[in-house]
């Protein structure tokens, strides 16, 4: 039931705070909050390392489709658990000012539809039926939408419109191979959308290929990877901070997860199959990434891009299919979440002071706010892969399985290093030395309170990453136990 609970404490949260008085509606939000993520953790206590999927709840719900309420994590599903409810009270907490500003939709809207995005995202990472994990992945477009539409700057609805359509043309190619899954099950006897039930029937290669492209389609616009990812720069550009760490962080990993979940764990001849295409994606999603970042003025919109070139080094750890890549890969989601939530939130404390997103009319910063060039530069730094910060853990094991799986992959992805170091500290340079115009004020005891916790997981992880790999390790070698068997059979 842990799980149930999980999920509907923020869900009535957002009910709650939504009909709360507008004095009251912060401090219920933040409550809820707080109530889930003491949820989070007690089922990250019951969670037993190397014992498959736990935590499970099966009931019926449409018998004759064979559609279950069927909730469950593994390893992979309990890091993004986490990482979703740790942030979420670091996201209220940081808009406990900035939801109220002029023109947005006011406190007590963004509270509730924050905990209605937390609620629909753990359902996602929990779901263990792939017409459950279909109908919440649709639903955490509605909050999702009137975040990004509500709040922020001009030109967000025309961001929030760009945002749903890319991601319902995701959805409705996914729609077709989950129907295609339910066609395969009824064909193999009883249907079923239990991924146990799945995972069991011998799909054959043809099929597989058809039902991979549906599903990797709809997760590489949700992760974002290139050609698909035009929506990302747009939408952290016009919407809050808070909002995009909602989204890039927590929303977006339901792509890579899935990947991981879907495409390696049901179709892993397909997979196989795809894995050239798929890599040369990856690539050029690192290497544009960061070249696109290079060139931007918005700050906000040059931390969006920079995760492009993140997200490609996920999706090139899970699909060289080593030990050593999709631990790096899932090691990295939850890395890349901690760095760039920093990230987003340090700018937007910036962006309050100096009144600009532009990053040519910032300079200076560093000289009359100490402590905010200090967190900007850890997370720039993060961002870059600097030794002793988490992301560069997950990223070496990345490189290192990318020179495994052929020499020039490893050497295009080493170059991202380098670019990322680049537009990292480029960026620290324009917007935080220099002789500055106008002295801005340090960030308070409430804001250094909020991005203490980013800054030493970030630290903490980088220096002692095992608590995070041993619940990691289990995980991918399940998956890769699978895609062996179709190495052993399959395409070569």
């Amino acid at each position: 039931m842990i799980l149930t609970i999980l999920i509907l404490l923020p869900l009535v949260g957002a009910l709650v705070t939504a009909f709360s008085p507008a004095a009251l509606a912060r401090l219920v939000g933040i409550g809820f909050a707080g109530a889930t993520l003491l949820a989070g953790v007690v089922a990250a206590v019951q969670y037993e390392v190397d014992a498959g999927m736990q935590l499970t709840e099966t009931y019926v719900w449409i018998e004759s489709l064979g559609v279950h309420y069927a909730l469950g994590v593994d390893g992979l599903g309990i890091l993004m658990v986490l990482l979703t409810v740790v942030l979420v009270p670091i996201v209220l907490l940081a808009g406990w000012r900035e939801s109220d500003a002029e023109g947005n939709s006011g406190a007590k809207s963004f509270f509730a539809w924050t905990l209605a995005l937390e609620a629909m995202s753990l359902a996602v990472f929990t779901a263990t039926d792939v017409l459950l994990f279909y109908v919440v992945f649709e639903a955490t477009l509605i909050p999702a939408y009137f975040l990004i539409g509500g709040f922020g700057r001009s030109g967000r609805g025309r961001a929030a419109t760009k945002f749903l359509i890319y991601q319902l043309a995701g959805g409705l190619v996914m729609l077709a191979s989950v129907i295609g899954l339910y066609v395969v099950s009824a064909n193999s006897g009883t249907p079923s959308f239990l991924l146990s039930d799945l995972a069991a029937i011998d799909i054959d290669p043809i099929t597989q290929r058809w039902l991979f492209a549906g599903f990797f389609i709809a997760f590489a616009i949700k992760a974002p990877m290139f050609p698909v990812h035009t929506w990302l720069a747009d939408t952290t550009e016009k919407a809050t901070p808070g909002t995009s760490v909602l989204l890039v962080c927590i929303l977006d990993k339901i792509g890579t997860f899935g990947m991981l979940r879907f495409c390696l764990g049901l179709l892993p001849d397909a997979s196989q199959w795809a894995t050239p295409a798929v890599v040369v994606l990856a690539l050029i999603s690192i290497i544009y990434g960061a070249l696109v970042a290079i060139g931007q003025d918005d700050v906000l919109r040059l931390i969006g891009l920079t995760s492009l070139s993140h997200f490609g080094f996920i999706v090139l750890g899970i699909f060289v299919f080593s030990p050593t890549g999709g631990t790096g890969a899932i090691l990295y989601m939850v890395n890349h979440g901690i760095a760039t939530a920093l990230m987003f939130l340090v700018a937007g404390f910036l962006i309050q002071r100096t009144g600009t997103a532009s990053i040519r009319e910032m300079g200076g910063v560093e000289k009359s706010a100490p402590v905010l060039a200090g967190f900007f530069l850890v997370g720039g730094l993060a961002a870059a892969g600097l030794p002793g910060l988490s992301p560069f853990v997950s990223e070496m094991m990345v490189i290192i399985a990318a020179f495994d799986h052929h020499w020039l992959v490893g050497s295009v992805a080493v170059l991202a290093i380098v670019l990322a170091a680049f537009y990292a500290l480029w960026m620290y340079q324009r917007t935080m030395t220099g002789p500055g115009t106008t002295p801005v004020a340090d960030l308070d005891k409430r804001e250094v309170g909020i991005l203490a916790p980013l800054a030493l997981a970030l630290v903490v992880f980088g220096f002692f990453p095992m608590p995070l790999l041993d619940v990691i390790n289990p995980v991918v070698d399940d998956t890769l136990a699978q895609v062996g068997i179709a190495q052993e059979g399959g395409q070569q």
